[in-house]
């Protein structure tokens, strides 16, 4: 039998570490989760995580940053149904803030990520999200749908801290379904404000 090439060995060994951490950060949270049950739920040794991932932190960093590209995935979806450039931009920010109600998005990106990792301002998919809110904003004011004068750059930096805040705030509730709907009302009102009011 031939063997395998290192690279694909590696990939496999880091895909079943982060599989097993996800299940468990999602299950029972990222305190409670023992590296011992997830290396040994993956049939591999802490040393594989170790080696691979320095620490839990940084594996939690690794299912974090798997989490948020599928998030990504799902919101770019939602968007391209929308029918208008703005409506893409209010369904992009609202999808986000609904995904808080999801069990595993819950717990892991919006309680346990925060609390290990700190500010999700700082983390690295941020400036990704803030770059492409950014450029819709300059696109909208060119179409003469948002109102001029704003500066894209910041106004995205304020959408997605209100949409980060948003989601914590439904993740942290005790009443998360009446937090999310309260939350996307008040939301979509303040994007509201940016619109140019025809005469």
């Amino acid at each position: 039998m031939a063997h395998r090439p290192r690279k694909e060995m590696i990939a496999e060994t880091r895909a079943k570490l982060v599989s097993a951490a996800r299940h468990a950060f999602g299950t029972v949270g990222y305190t409670d989760a023992s590296m011992d049950d997830f290396t040994a739920a993956a049939g591999l040794t802490r040393g594989a995580l170790y080696h691979h991932f320095g620490d839990k932190k940084g594996l939690l960093q690794a299912v974090i940053a798997e989490i948020d590209a599928e998030m990504a995935v799902r919101i770019r979806e939602v968007a391209e149904r929308a029918p208008t450039r703005w409506q893409r931009l209010v369904d992009e920010c609202t999808s986000y803030i609904e995904m808080a109600l999801e069990p595993e998005i819950q717990r892991i990106m919006f309680r346990d990520g925060p609390a290990v990792l700190g500010d999700p301002s700082q983390w690295p998919n941020a400036n990704a999200c803030e770059a492409s809110t950014a450029e819709n904003l300059t696109r909208l004011q060119q179409e003469g749908v948002v109102v001029p004068g704003l500066d894209p750059a910041t106004a995205a930096r304020l959408i997605n801290g209100a949409s980060s805040q948003a989601a914590q705030s439904i993740a942290n509730s005790n009443d998360p379904e009446a937090t999310s709907r309260k939350a996307v009302t008040a939301f979509k009102t303040l994007l509201d404000g940016l619109l140019v009011r025809k005469a």
